[in-house]
């Protein structure tokens, strides 16, 4: 059911003692999406190990079929895809809905707008308010056409020309999501796609092209900036893909343990891409006892399992160059930073304020309403922690899931429990976390929503 349809679910979680056990999350999303998308691109059939089942995913399952791809699933988190070829998209009957999968439409709309078809996407409240501005501006450089609506909302049509143009694009904002775009738009374009990177981000899509047969470069100029050339209109072949645990859902149970006192959590196999590590490192320069151990390979990226102990943190400045590493992070960073000893100052967070919510100010909000001392800047957060009494208060979410789990996080932790507005969104992005953590020893109950 949509947000806008049904009923706010408020949730209220309270301190309930040490957690501890050994876990395992979801598969990656951002690599989930990206195995749908290119098993729909190759020839022959991709079969995918581990997939996440949230309803973002599955919003790109239904997307991949409406392009005509056969898209299965044998068991919980194995899914097979058959795919059409690069440019063997078919043009959908219907809308593709996304919801609130604002990476999956994204990242399709690269993939139509090199292909000779048109296609609808729409989405739910929030995606439909937020603007596609910076994603079709790339897109359309390379001749592909976006029939929307004021200000580049959904819904949305994306019309690809006869013959996408390649394009030489420097990135004016670190983003994964605009990259992976245009990328995915050069797989069907003649000539070479080039993508030029001041500040490196995420290396999904390039692992994913190489594994999948891309022809692909990665290199650096005199000036140290990240060069990617993609030679379009060369085959995809079809893959064997393992994903591993995706560690923006690891970060839930991670800090949740740090934070309470005695706990002692390993969580087992989770990614531990350098692009995606940043939220670790930090915490552990604040003191935290985090362990990895048995490091391996598993489709294409390092894994390893997460120990970690309850600790005793210390605020730290945070460097900006550090925030494509951990930028779906900073709202859990923000809970963290609110128990450490002194100011954890957080500067380069201006993409947080085009995410799900402008996340710069629902944290800095739904902090001061439990009692921290917060600092927010344009694109800045300065929380000090110690507070006497922290927690007690409600939190508005703005329904954005990533919010909305770093708030429990803080009422697991706090002098008094937290309530947050609407859980429901949460089902979006990591659907068994209230059951994850109460296995851990958390606990939870259902809050009344506020009197009118």
């Amino acid at each position: 059911m949509s947000s806008q349809l049904r009923p706010p679910a408020p949730l209220t979680a309270t301190a309930m003692g040490p957690l501890s056990g050994r876990v395992r999350v979801a598969g990656d999303k951002s690599i989930s999406h990206r195995a749908l998308m290119l098993g729909a691109l190759a020839i022959g059939e991709t079969t995918i190990d581990g997939l996440m089942e949230s309803d973002d995913i599955l919003a790109t399952v239904s997307a991949m079929r409406a392009f005509g791809a056969l898209v299965t699933r044998s068991a919980p988190g194995a899914w097979r895809v058959r795919g059409l070829g690069v440019g063997g998209f078919l043009e959908p009957e219907d809308v593709i809905d996304f919801g609130n999968a604002g990476t999956g439409v994204r990242l399709a709309m690269g993939l139509v707008g090199s292909q000779a078809i048109a296609a609808t996407f729409s989405g739910d409240a929030m995606l439909r308010g937020r603007s596609f501005s910076r994603f079709l501006d790339p897109l359309r450089r390379m001749g592909v056409q976006a029939i929307t609506r004021s200000n580049d909302r959904l819904p949305m049509t994306i019309k690809g020309p006869d013959v996408t143009l390649p394009l030489e694009y420097r990135m004016p904002v670190a983003s994964a999501q605009v990259k992976s775009a245009v990328l995915l738009a050069g797989l069907n374009t003649p000539g070479v796609t080039t993508i030029i990177e001041p500040v490196a981000t995420r290396d999904h899509t390039e692992r994913m092209l190489t594994a999948f047969g891309a022809a692909i470069e990665i290199d650096r100029n005199e000036d140290g900036e990240r060069i990617v050339r993609l030679e379009g209109r060369r085959d995809l072949r079809a893959q064997a893909i393992a994903i591993p645990g995706d560690p923006s859902l690891a970060a839930f149970p991670l800090v949740a343990a740090l934070l309470v006192e005695g706990s002692d959590l390993t969580i087992e196999s989770v990614l531990l891409n350098p692009m995606r590590s940043g939220l670790i490192e930090t915490l552990v320069e604040m003191g935290g006892d985090i362990r990895i151990s048995n490091r391996r390979a598993l489709g294409g990226e390092e894994v390893g399992d997460i120990h970690v102990r309850g600790s005793r943190l210390k605020g730290v400045v945070v460097p900006p160059e550090r925030a494509p590493a951990m930028i779906d992070e900073y709202p859990l960073l923000a809970i963290a930073a609110a128990f450490a000893e002194g100011t954890t100052m957080m500067d380069g967070l201006g993409e947080l304020r085009m995410k799900a919510s402008d996340r710069i100010a629902v944290v800095a909000a739904g902090l001061a309403a439990n009692g921290i001392t917060v600092e927010e800047g344009p694109e800045s957060l300065a929380v000090t922690g110690g507070a006497p009494s922290i927690g007690g208060g409600r939190v508005t979410t703005r329904l954005d899931p990533r919010v909305a789990m770093s708030f429990l996080v803080l009422g697991l932790a706090g002098h008094a429990g937290v309530t947050i507005d609407d859980f429901g969104p949460v089902q979006t992005s990591f659907p068994e976390f209230q059951s994850l953590m109460s296995g851990l020893g958390a606990h939870f109950e259902k809050a009344e929503p506020p009197a009118a």
